[in-house]
């Protein structure tokens, strides 16, 4: 591709990303599986801009208000070239080209930004910190409570390139040190997670769908803070879980492997494309003790035929994803104060039908991959205002009892309830909270 015709690709993911519901990654496998022409080289270079540009956009979006410059994926692309660049305005104005896929040709309006733009720093001292953090204002109000003086560190570190995490398959046993030097054999340098016993960590993304170990379900691609939300619902052999809010099943896969295929997991989802994706994990890894259900909605008639028959109830509830931001930044912009209020009910009510699954004596696990405070611990609260018949139990016991004896590393919290954080844990952000229902 000639150097417009990337700038023209890069406009049309971004402009794709904003019309649609589909999250970045998708988005940019979608459009490159429909231009083949594109090489390596190119690929890589658009998808390094894109997500420059988006881990920028609060930023470039203060540099075009503050210019009185109309937003839009186009201009935020040229202003984003010229924050970006170190060299003259020039070298910027020539990636607009006429011709076939590409740019087109500047308008004055845009040359006139360049050259505003070209010498500046894209920090500015008269932008808020929010801004320069890259967190909507309405979300930094309501994290400034909960980690006061180090938010900006918090959020800073939110907006960095997340690791490649890879989860063993746990119903094979394996012995970790020897895949982790197998796959530096295969040129992929790994280290081993500090916290989960499963996990292996590399510092630079890579394709593994074609390696052997991906193929024979030997490893999974997993971030290791779901890896010890999988490990914190206590799955044993022969025990009836359901996994309420399954997704692509990443963390049924978990539970199944420790189960050593026995036992039953019903993994629950409303999506038919997700429980299709879970499927094909499921086969790959060997499983055959999860079984796929289908329903409408979290008040499904097949659920109400469910009630007291769980050992183990998970919850992984949709939510705003603060704390997935490193992996996926276009999602900053993608909810708002009515979204969050509405996603509040939505998780009560989830919650709600899964209580009325679990065994007396069984446990329902909360888990979301939010930093919001409204989305995590007021919902358990809320839970336990209306469920005398539950009661919390620390995490520190539970951590012990189900991460600590398989090999993992020291618990990371004394409190009641597990918060993980890109800067603490330098994991996604994750939320939770362990439940134990009363015998009758």
């Amino acid at each position: 591709m000639i150097p417009s015709a990337r700038i023209n690709a890069t406009i049309e993911i971004l402009e794709k990303v904003d019309r649609g519901s589909l999250n970045i990654d998708r988005v940019t496998s979608s459009y490159f599986r429909q231009r083949r022409f594109a090489g390596a080289k190119d690929r890589s270079f658009i998808i390094q801009l894109v997500y420059s540009l988006i881990r920028n956009r609060i930023k470039i979006n203060w540099w075009l208000n503050r210019l009185g410059l109309v937003i839009s994926p186009r201009s935020q692309v040229i202003a984003g070239l010229a924050l970006f660049n170190d060299g003259p305005a020039e070298d910027i104005e020539d990636l607009f080209k006429e011709g076939e896929h590409s740019t087109g040709l500047l308008v004055d309006e845009e040359g006139h930004l360049i050259k505003e733009l070209v010498a500046q720093s894209i920090f500015n001292e008269n932008m808020p910190d929010n801004v320069k953090y890259e967190c909507p204002n309405w979300i930094a109000d309501r994290l400034r409570p909960i980690y006061g003086d180090d938010l900006n560190s918090h959020l800073e570190a939110l907006n960095t390139e997340a690791s490649f995490d890879l989860r063993l398959n746990t119903l094979t046993n394996p012995n970790r040190e020897g895949i982790r030097q197998a796959l530096k054999k295969q040129g992929l340098k790994t280290e081993l997670t500090a916290y989960s016993p499963f996990g292996l960590r590399s510092h630079r993304r890579r394709r593994l769908d074609g390696t052997k170990y991906f193929k024979s379900g030997l490893i999974e691609v997993q971030d290791e803070g779901s890896q010890i939300a999988a490990l914190l619902v206590g799955a044993a052999p022969g025990m009836q879980i359901i996994d309420f809010c399954t997704g692509s099943g990443g963390k049924a896969l978990v539970m199944g492997g420790l189960m050593q295929n026995t036992g039953r997991i019903v993994a629950m989802e409303v999506s038919q494309n997700r429980l299709k994706k879970a499927g094909i994990r499921i086969s790959r890894a060997g499983l055959h003790n999860i079984e796929r259900k289908l329903i409408n909605d979290e008040n499904d008639k097949k659920i109400k035929r469910l009630a007291k028959k769980f050992d183990r109830v998970l919850v992984d509830a949709p939510c705003t994803g603060t704390g997935t931001w490193r992996r996926a930044p276009d999602t900053r912009a993608k909810y708002n104060d009515l979204d969050l209020e509405n996603m509040m009910s939505l998780q009560d009510r989830i919650l709600a039908s899964a209580a009325r699954l679990t065994k007396p004596g069984g446990c329902l696990v909360y888990v979301t991959c939010s930093l919001l405070r409204e989305e995590n611990e007021d919902r358990i609260t809320a839970l336990l205002a209306r469920r005398k018949d539950y009661t919390i139990l620390p995490i520190p016991k539970i951590w012990d009892e189900q991460v600590t004896v398989k090999g993992g590393g020291i618990c990371p919290t004394n409190l009641e309830m597990l918060r993980l954080t890109p800067k603490e844990h330098n994991t996604d952000g994750f939320f939770a909270a362990v439940l134990r229902r009363d015998l009758d």
